[in-house]
């Protein structure tokens, strides 16, 4: 069995311009917490759920952290 996959990867565009990108297990709540933020915004998964390690990765190699 593998390692578990809980991270979903996400960005959050407002007038098409990436103004936020991260990952949560929780994707429903972080994507009301940036709505409330960035009213117009639109907030999008990336891919599917994979691992803490290969989530971390991804938002540091885009410059997110």
């Amino acid at each position: 069995m593998g390692k578990p996959r809980p991270y979903q990867k996400y960005v959050v565009r407002v007038k098409g311009k990436t103004v936020h990108g991260g990952i949560t297990t929780d994707f429903g709540r972080r994507k009301q917490e940036h709505k409330e933020r960035w009213p117009k915004s639109t907030v999008r998964k990336v891919g599917g759920k994979v691992t803490e390690e290969s989530a971390r990765e991804w938002e540091k190699g885009k410059g997110f952290t």
